[in-house]
């Protein structure tokens, strides 16, 4: 039996639904798929992160943007919410609105059970389309993990891994070095 046919809308459809809803939808190749909450650990984790990348900036023309700023992954095509984003310099609104950027240079998104594979492939494959974008940074909420992609020398994206509570990572485009045990204060494991 044939299934019945998605209503795909436009993204100019989309940010209209968007300025009047209770709730924050992401924007897929037509399809909207509405954000759940977020878990105590999933909290932590962004505050913690989101506290020391603020203080780090206290001096530069850098800015930690919330989960609450939409980024163009794909012009008219894909529209997320990450975690955390990090944009430097001059802020690229898009279309001129305020709330949606198209030049982060950081991205972070904290991983739960319904995201993991979301963020990992079609969301990752998204952001590689952004050409501010230099590093992506997975966090696992259920255990101590960080995967770390970053553009090398030669434009390839890159991964490294830390496990470790005692490990500290930097973050190239921002200079700025994570410690797992900041990223992870506090949070019940």
């Amino acid at each position: 039996m044939p299934q019945p046919e998605k209503k795909r809308i436009t993204s100019e459809e989309y940010f209209r639904m968007e300025e009047s809803a209770d709730f924050k939808s992401e924007y897929h190749h037509g399809e909207i798929f509405a954000m759940t909450g977020a878990s105590f650990n999933h909290n932590v984790i962004a505050m913690n992160v989101a506290s020391r990348l603020h203080e780090s900036f206290h001096d530069s023309n850098c800015f930690v943007l919330a989960g609450d700023m939409r980024i163009q992954a794909d012009k008219s095509k894909h529209y997320t919410y990450p975690d955390l984003s990090v944009v430097c310099g001059d802020i690229e609104f898009v279309d001129g609105r305020d709330d949606t950027i198209a030049n982060p240079i950081v991205i972070f998104e904290i991983l739960s059970d319904s995201s993991k594979d979301y963020d990992r492939g079609s969301k990752f494959t998204a952001y590689r389309n952004i050409h501010s974008l230099k590093d992506y940074i997975l966090i696992n909420q259920y255990a101590y993990h960080i995967e770390y992609f970053f553009k090398n020398e030669a434009g390839r994206w890159s991964l490294d891994d830390f496990k470790r509570l005692d490990d500290t990572f930097r973050i190239n485009s921002i200079d700025i070095e994570l410690p797992l045990n900041t990223i992870y204060y506090r949070v019940k494991l």
